[in-house]
């Protein structure tokens, strides 16, 4: 199988540094030691409330590291026009909402298509490949292609959470959702809610190319250090892969 590339996302770092309103820990100290343990991108959620990552460090992160940036961004003016400004390698539009814990689910693409139509190309000028951060649902899939965005993320939250029987209708799903957008040319990425066990599974899906992967990746941190951690979970996929 194709190897499998590791999207550490770096958000809840910036949690701990918000919950005191100061300037530790710093983020972009963490995207190092994320680098040094095997991250092949760093992702960061620049939300519109800025609970967590603030502009600062989406700059300061694009600026001082030699590996892309994955800037997960909802479709407010604002934070487009940062996305402009910045040109991170990649961008992957999400749902946001103010009132969320987390990312609840996929965007919706029907709602925003003619928004999408007129951005994609834009951003894809300016040298950042798109992703839609999607729901594993073939309607979906299809309109994304339509679009000509450069890949999905499928939205690996419900499967996550799924318990007993569901969480192999949730693990089927996903793979038939990866093998349809391969078909329509679109790059594919995995998401949500993983963490050290119910990532290997998801591994196995030739057609997935990347994984972005965070909360359980810092609360491992905290124990053991940012370095480690992220090793862990490299050598984790890639025996996974090999399977």
């Amino acid at each position: 199988m194709p190897s499998l590339r590791l999207g550490v996302n770096i958000d809840h770092v910036a949690t701990l540094r918000q919950a005191r309103g100061g300037h530790h820990p710093v983020p972009l100290m963490a995207a190092k030691e994320a680098v040094l343990g095997g991250a092949d991108s760093i992702t960061v959620h620049l939300r519109e409330d800025r609970r967590h990552i603030q502009e600062t460090d989406v700059r300061e992160i694009k600026k001082k590291l030699n590996i892309p940036l994955n800037l997960e961004m909802a479709l407010h003016a604002e934070i487009i026009r940062i996305a402009f400004s910045v040109k991170p390698e990649h961008v992957c539009l999400v749902p946001e909402k103010r009132q969320e814990l987390t990312t609840e689910g996929g965007l919706n693409l029907l709602p925003k298509k003619k928004q999408l139509q007129n951005l994609i190309p834009r951003f894809q000028r300016n040298k950042t490949h798109v992703s839609l951060f999607i729901d594993p649902a073939p309607k979906q899939i299809q309109l994304a292609a339509l679009l000509k965005a450069d890949a999905i993320e499928l939205h690996t939250g419900t499967y996550a959470n799924a318990q007993g029987s569901r969480k192999k209708r949730e693990y089927d799903r996903l793979k038939k959702a990866a093998r349809l957008a391969k078909s329509l040319g679109l790059h594919v990425h995995a998401g949500h809610g993983l963490d050290y066990q119910n990532t290997i599974p998801v591994c196995r899906i030739s057609e997935i190319e990347e994984l972005n992967i965070g909360h359980s990746i810092i609360c491992y941190a905290v124990f053991v250090g940012m370095k480690k951690a992220v090793k862990e979970m490299r050598v984790l996929m890639n025996r996974s892969r090999k399977r």
